[in-house]
Protein backbone atom coordinates (compact mmCIF):
# COMPACT_ATOMS: atom_id res chain seq x y z
CA UNK A 1 0.00 0.00 0.00
CA UNK A 2 2.80 2.40 0.74
CA UNK A 3 4.65 1.23 -2.22
CA UNK A 4 1.60 1.94 -4.32
CA UNK A 5 0.96 5.74 -2.44
CA UNK A 6 4.77 6.45 -2.99
CA UNK A 7 4.42 5.82 -6.49
CA UNK A 8 1.30 7.45 -7.38
CA UNK A 9 2.87 10.66 -5.79
CA UNK A 10 5.80 10.32 -7.65
CA UNK A 11 4.26 10.56 -11.44
CA UNK A 12 1.70 13.37 -9.98
CA UNK A 13 5.01 14.92 -8.91
CA UNK A 14 6.78 14.10 -12.36
CA UNK A 15 3.56 14.86 -14.24
CA UNK A 16 3.06 18.49 -12.69
CA UNK A 17 7.00 19.19 -12.87
CA UNK A 18 6.98 18.27 -16.74
CA UNK A 19 3.54 20.31 -17.44
CA UNK A 20 4.28 23.13 -14.95
CA UNK A 21 6.67 24.88 -17.07
CA UNK A 22 4.44 27.59 -18.64
CA UNK A 23 5.55 30.62 -21.26
CA UNK A 24 2.80 33.59 -21.16
CA UNK A 25 2.66 35.65 -24.37
CA UNK A 26 2.85 39.64 -23.64
CA UNK A 27 2.85 42.91 -25.65
CA UNK A 28 4.79 45.91 -24.89
CA UNK A 29 2.55 47.47 -22.36
CA UNK A 30 2.50 43.95 -20.37
CA UNK A 31 6.10 44.01 -20.17
CA UNK A 32 6.63 47.72 -18.82
CA UNK A 33 4.31 47.46 -16.52
CA UNK A 34 6.05 44.22 -15.21
CA UNK A 35 9.44 46.47 -15.16
CA UNK A 36 7.64 49.40 -13.49
CA UNK A 37 5.84 47.35 -10.90
CA UNK A 38 7.43 44.24 -9.82
CA UNK A 39 8.90 44.69 -6.64
CA UNK A 40 8.53 41.23 -5.17
CA UNK A 41 12.65 40.50 -4.78
CA UNK A 42 15.18 43.05 -3.84
CA UNK A 43 16.43 41.89 -7.22
CA UNK A 44 14.55 41.27 -10.27
CA UNK A 45 16.64 40.06 -13.04
CA UNK A 46 15.10 40.31 -17.21
CA UNK A 47 17.11 38.85 -19.80
CA UNK A 48 16.14 39.40 -23.12
CA UNK A 49 16.85 35.97 -25.24
CA UNK A 50 15.64 33.90 -28.31
CA UNK A 51 16.26 30.36 -29.06
CA UNK A 52 18.26 30.92 -32.32
CA UNK A 53 20.62 32.89 -29.84
CA UNK A 54 23.47 30.35 -29.37
CA UNK A 55 25.00 33.32 -26.71
CA UNK A 56 21.78 33.62 -25.05
CA UNK A 57 21.39 29.87 -24.06
CA UNK A 58 24.86 29.79 -23.37
CA UNK A 59 24.48 32.29 -20.41
CA UNK A 60 20.96 30.73 -19.49
CA UNK A 61 22.32 28.44 -16.50
CA UNK A 62 24.04 31.34 -14.90
CA UNK A 63 20.71 33.14 -14.85
CA UNK A 64 18.72 30.10 -13.29
CA UNK A 65 21.56 29.88 -11.00
CA UNK A 66 20.79 33.43 -9.61
CA UNK A 67 16.87 31.93 -8.87
CA UNK A 68 18.16 30.28 -5.92
CA UNK A 69 19.32 33.41 -4.23
CA UNK A 70 16.78 34.51 -1.87
CA UNK A 71 16.09 38.29 -2.62
CA UNK A 72 16.69 37.25 -6.54
CA UNK A 73 14.32 36.66 -9.13
CA UNK A 74 14.87 35.87 -13.31
CA UNK A 75 12.73 36.65 -16.01
CA UNK A 76 13.24 35.36 -19.24
CA UNK A 77 12.14 37.64 -21.83
CA UNK A 78 11.74 35.98 -25.42
CA UNK A 79 12.25 37.61 -28.29
CA UNK A 80 11.21 34.44 -30.36
CA UNK A 81 8.38 35.00 -33.08
CA UNK A 82 5.21 34.19 -31.23
CA UNK A 83 4.02 31.36 -34.23
CA UNK A 84 7.13 29.50 -32.95
CA UNK A 85 5.75 29.54 -29.11
CA UNK A 86 4.46 26.05 -29.34
CA UNK A 87 6.92 24.77 -32.04
CA UNK A 88 10.39 25.71 -30.53
CA UNK A 89 9.99 28.02 -27.61
CA UNK A 90 7.81 25.82 -24.94
CA UNK A 91 10.05 22.78 -25.92
CA UNK A 92 13.24 24.23 -25.72
CA UNK A 93 12.01 25.92 -22.08
CA UNK A 94 11.13 21.40 -21.07
CA UNK A 95 14.07 20.56 -22.70
CA UNK A 96 16.31 22.59 -20.84
CA UNK A 97 14.45 22.63 -17.46
CA UNK A 98 14.06 26.18 -17.23
CA UNK A 99 12.93 26.93 -13.72
CA UNK A 100 12.40 31.13 -14.03
CA UNK A 101 9.57 32.97 -15.38
CA UNK A 102 9.61 32.85 -19.23
CA UNK A 103 7.79 35.08 -21.24
CA UNK A 104 7.35 35.91 -25.22
CA UNK A 105 7.40 39.14 -25.94
CA UNK A 106 5.00 39.37 -29.29
CA UNK A 107 5.98 42.48 -30.88
CA UNK A 108 5.98 42.73 -34.51
CA UNK A 109 8.59 45.81 -34.74
CA UNK A 110 10.64 45.62 -31.61
CA UNK A 111 12.76 48.43 -32.96
CA UNK A 112 10.02 50.90 -31.42
CA UNK A 113 10.37 48.84 -28.42
CA UNK A 114 13.99 48.48 -27.84
CA UNK A 115 14.87 52.77 -26.92
CA UNK A 116 12.03 52.20 -24.53
CA UNK A 117 12.79 49.50 -22.52
CA UNK A 118 16.73 50.82 -22.59
CA UNK A 119 18.01 53.94 -24.44
CA UNK A 120 21.26 52.74 -24.46
CA UNK A 121 20.22 49.27 -25.97
CA UNK A 122 20.96 49.22 -29.82
CA UNK A 123 18.83 45.90 -30.31
CA UNK A 124 21.48 43.11 -29.52
CA UNK A 125 20.33 39.95 -28.04
CA UNK A 126 21.87 38.99 -25.21
CA UNK A 127 20.76 41.99 -22.99
CA UNK A 128 20.00 42.21 -19.37
CA UNK A 129 18.18 44.37 -17.19
CA UNK A 130 19.15 44.03 -13.57
CA UNK A 131 16.71 45.95 -10.99
CA UNK A 132 17.58 46.50 -7.54
CA UNK A 133 14.33 48.22 -5.88
CA UNK A 134 16.78 48.74 -2.12
CA UNK A 135 18.72 50.71 -4.18
CA UNK A 136 16.31 51.76 -7.17
CA UNK A 137 18.95 51.26 -9.29
CA UNK A 138 18.70 50.04 -12.48
CA UNK A 139 21.56 48.19 -14.37
CA UNK A 140 21.92 47.90 -18.47
CA UNK A 141 23.95 44.84 -20.18
CA UNK A 142 24.28 44.64 -23.96
CA UNK A 143 26.84 41.01 -23.31
CA UNK A 144 27.14 37.65 -23.09
CA UNK A 145 27.66 36.80 -19.33
CA UNK A 146 30.23 34.15 -18.70
CA UNK A 147 30.61 31.95 -15.91
CA UNK A 148 30.60 33.86 -12.56
CA UNK A 149 29.95 37.17 -13.75
CA UNK A 150 26.22 37.79 -13.64
CA UNK A 151 26.89 36.16 -10.05
CA UNK A 152 29.26 38.95 -9.00
CA UNK A 153 26.95 41.55 -10.56
CA UNK A 154 23.88 40.60 -8.83
CA UNK A 155 26.03 39.59 -4.98
CA UNK A 156 27.27 43.20 -5.34
CA UNK A 157 23.91 44.44 -5.49
CA UNK A 158 22.67 42.21 -2.56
Amino acid sequence: MKIQLLAIVFVMFSLSATFGQTVEVIKYPQLKEMMDTDKSSDIVIYNFWATWCAPCIKEMPYFEKMNSHDNVKVKFISFDDSGKLNERVIPFIKKKDIQSEVYLLDETDFNKIIDQIDPRWSGAIPATIIMNHKTNEKLFFEQEFREGELEKVVLNQI
